[in-house]
């Protein structure tokens, strides 16, 4: 009897160690795994916000629905300065000498420098800027962590609503689409 339930105990363990391994992602050696999902606003009045970094790289994602979004829609900064210059808006790169713009491909093999957070140049309310003298500004509204992250995002997701109206985003007016209380 011990030795059945001994038995059904380490199948049952290794069961479990055989379904965890499928959902875990794993990278070569050397090699860097770009983030399935990425918590922002972590301490937002309405809650934070889960994002589908996954789904917005590998799936049709962009405003009419024929691409996913490449790495520099979001991260502006990480790409030389020649081609920031080309985007309305975009003046700072960083690291300031970048030569290559950030991909998928050469992030994951680590020829690319690493992806800089958003709140080093767009500081939280409270913060100070650690590349920045000067927080970036949109018009009238400085762009701090959060404005920027709402311009971008409910941004884009206005444009996908605009080109394809039956896709289900949270836009401009629905916060609580993408913030979450826990």
């Amino acid at each position: 009897m011990r030795t059945r339930l001994a038995l059904m105990l380490l199948g049952l363990a290794g069961g479990l160690i055989f379904v965890a391994g499928l959902s875990l992602q794993t990278a070569a050696p050397g090699e860097r795994v770009i983030p399935e999902v990425i918590v922002l606003a972590e301490k937002a009045a309405l809650g934070k916000v889960t994002f589908n970094h996954g789904n917005h790289i590998t799936k049709k994602a962009n405003a009419d629905g024929t691409a996913a979004l490449s790495c520099v829609d979001c991260h502006h900064a990480e790409q030389p300065a020649t081609e920031a210059a080309k985007v309305a808006g975009r003046k700072t790169v960083y690291p300031a000498d970048r030569t290559i713009t950030l991909t998928a491909e050469n992030w994951k093999d680590g020829t690319a420098p690493a992806v800089t957070a958003c709140g080093v140049c767009h500081l939280a309310k409270d913060g100070k800027a650690t590349i920045l003298t000067e927080v970036p500004k949109s018009g009238t509204t400085v762009l701090n962590n959060q404005n920027a992250l709402h311009k971008a995002c409910a941004t884009c997701h206005d444009n996908v609503v605009k080109a394809r109206p039956t896709v289900q985003v949270p836009t401009t007016t629905k916060c609580l689409g993408c913030h979450k209380k826990a």
